[in-house]
């Protein structure tokens, strides 16, 4: 299922340094806020995957 709607990341700063990751129908995409213009990186759904278990072991 699709999201179109961004999710910031909890460890944002106060300066707006931070991320934002939606999903898409392949896994998930993750843009910085503080430049959402441009490109966004698209992770399927394996790589997403480890990327948030990699996060949450460290």
């Amino acid at each position: 299922m699709m999201n179109e709607h961004w999710k910031k990341s909890t460890y944002s700063t106060a300066n707006g340094s931070c991320v934002e990751a939606r999903a898409i129908a392949q896994g998930a995409a993750v843009r910085d806020t503080q430049h959402r213009h441009l490109t966004e990186l698209h992770l399927p759904c394996g790589e997403w995957n480890a990327l948030l278990h990699t996060l949450r072991v460290h």
